[in-house]
């Protein structure tokens, strides 16, 4: 196998804020492997949670350590692969990039799409929700009638957990709530901004307003809390930071309701896959999200969507210059291609 790897900047369109900052653009790593003629594409994306971070330095000194540890591999030598950096300790967005690669260049050798050779059934993928940031309650009404407008979405998520307190989130969301069509679902990622105290109370104030469910109201911190939390919450509780691998999930079980696999996170398609198998065990929703993605990590996950009840896939969606294509929205459900691989196409962007 040959490696290349191209960083490139992705820019949003609307800046994200939520509970630990506000993020406006992101340098992304492209990873593509090369042999038999074929190409296969990966991403990596730096991430940030708080109490952990991956970085673009980080990541661009692992992939250095893939091209010179796995040139004398052939893209289906998958186990033999996984055995081969597992001495490397590489970052799981790393990790992530090297196996969407090889998932895809299986499916170009193949002649299939990565669904297809798992057998999935694309009418049961779920609508994508878009997010909507922490902001005014003007700046949040108005920025979720522009996401309806730009994309028929079916689903919003609402960042709460404002550092201004529990009281100025009820505010952005009320804003917001009043002029969203009852035909679109509301969900609600406080990304651990809120204390105990307040979640339990924003819980209760949020299952009056057709809420979902609840996503990350705890710090990291303060995981054995949560089970206080379920006990007490007339929403179901998801995880997101708390959760990273399959590992992760037997000492969450019977404290959530479900989990946020992204990929990023996961170290790729098939940490995912494992995730959901272990999640179902133990009786747990599934859902996917996404950090600073392109449409090519996007367009990874959503190989995966008729397995997950939940899908937040839309940072592509808010990008100003992502250089991939090949995914279709319709109707609010974001849709894998038909071709081979990941079945997207590099188109980049004039400045």
């Amino acid at each position: 196998m040959e490696f290349t790897c191209q960083p490139f900047t992705v820019h949003k369109r609307v800046p994200l804020t939520i509970s630990r900052g506000t993020t406006a653009k992101s340098t992304n790593l492209w990873l593509r492997l090369r042999a038999e003629g074929l190409e296969g594409w990966g991403e990596a994306a730096p991430f940030s949670i708080g109490t952990h971070r991956q970085t673009l330095t980080m990541l661009t000194a692992d992939i250095a350590l893939v091209q010179s540890s796995l040139e004398s591999y052939h893209p289906f030598d998958r186990q033999a692969i996984e055995s081969a950096i597992a001495p490397l300790s590489l970052h799981s967005a790393t990790r992530a990039a090297l196996d969407v690669a090889l998932w895809d260049w299986c499916g170009k050798a193949i002649g299939q799409p990565i669904w297809r050779l798992l057998g999935l059934d694309l009418s049961r993928i779920q609508p994508t929700s878009v997010t909507v940031g922490i902001s005014s309650p003007e700046s949040a009404q108005q920025r979720s009638q522009d996401w309806l407008q730009q994309t028929s979405a079916r689903a919003l998520k609402v960042k709460l957990g404002s550092p201004q307190g529990i009281e100025a989130d009820q505010a952005m969301f009320q804003a917001l709530y009043d002029h969203v069509p009852t035909t679109v679902s509301l969900s609600v990622d406080a990304n651990g901004g809120w204390s105990l105290e307040d979640a339990k109370r924003m819980a209760d104030w949020l299952g009056d307003r057709r809420v979902t469910h609840l996503e990350q109201p705890l710090p990291v911190s303060q995981d054995a809390d949560l089970a206080k939390l379920k006990r007490d919450s007339p929403l179901p509780i998801f995880v997101d930071e708390s959760c990273f691998n399959s590992a992760d999930i037997p000492r969450l079980a019977d404290l959530v309701d479900g989990i946020n696999i992204k990929l990023m996170k996961a170290g790729g398609l098939t940490e995912a896959l494992r995730m959901i198998h272990t999640a179902r065990a133990c009786s747990l929703q599934v859902m996917f999200g996404c950090y600073s993605d392109s449409s090519l990590a996007n367009g990874a996950m959503i190989q995966l969507s008729p397995l997950a009840d939940y899908l937040d896939l839309d940072s592509h969606l808010n990008l100003r210059d992502d250089p991939f294509g090949g995914l279709t929205l319709s109707d609010g459900r974001l849709l894998p291609s038909a071709h081979p691989g990941l079945g997207l196409s590099y188109v980049p962007q004039a400045r």
